[in-house]
């Protein structure tokens, strides 16, 4: 990507935004269900045992939903690990693409890139 200003190189990019955000928010629910997990056993209180109980059971089934919106949507391909590997390597390369952006280009004038003209 060579201008991240010209919106041609933005097409595809919701996708590639929601995926990125799915996998954040699938990793983040796993992290707090581990988490929760070691919390609830080393907890004495049955009062905090039964909050943090289902507390547990709506973070399984929110990481399940996530999951399965991942596979529905093909953002995800844990049983086909060539599959899963090329939409990392995809990822990985987008992902060093826009860190080499040149943020502060030198000419920021995008005059004549829209389909109609600015009105002075």
């Amino acid at each position: 990507m060579e201008d991240y200003l010209d919106p041609i190189n933005s097409v595809g990019m919701p996708e590639l935004t929601d995926s990125g955000v799915a996998l954040e928010f699938l990793l983040t629910t796993k992290t707090g269900i581990r988490n929760l997990s070691i919390a609830l056993t080393e907890t004495a209180s049955p009062a905090l045992q039964k909050i943090m109980k289902t507390q547990l059971d709506v973070m399984i089934e929110l990481y399940f939903e996530v999951s399965e919106l991942m596979l529905k949507k093909d953002w995800l391909k844990p049983y086909d690990l060539e599959a899963q590997k090329e939409l990392d390597i995809k990822s990985a390369e987008n992902a060093i693409s826009i860190a080499q952006l040149d943020l502060f280009p030198k000419s920021m004038n995008r005059k004549g890139m829209f389909p109609t003209p600015p009105k002075n």
